[in-house]
């Protein structure tokens, strides 16, 4: 994961934009575009970013990943 994922995740969470909605369900206002939010769960996201991972990393064995994931995980870790 990038350097970059990790920074817009953790700024998303320093700046309070991860919303516990239920036990495994997020919203995180978008990095780029202050209008947007997007539903998250532990493993998936409904922004560009992860639905078009697999496209631009095919065949690299990742997982699916955006800053949007990595702020849930950090926002767990520090709750």
């Amino acid at each position: 994961m990038s350097a970059n994922t990790l920074r817009k995740a953790k700024k998303l969470v320093d700046s309070g934009e991860v919303v516990k909605i239920e036990e495994d369900l997020y919203q995180i206002k978008s990095s780029s575009d202050p209008n947007k939010s997007y539903f998250v769960t532990s493993d998936t996201c409904e922004c560009l970013g992860f639905k078009n991972f697999y496209k631009f990393h095919h065949g690299k064995g990742l997982m699916a990943n955006c800053s949007h994931l990595e702020a849930v995980r950090i926002f767990k870790k520090e709750k």
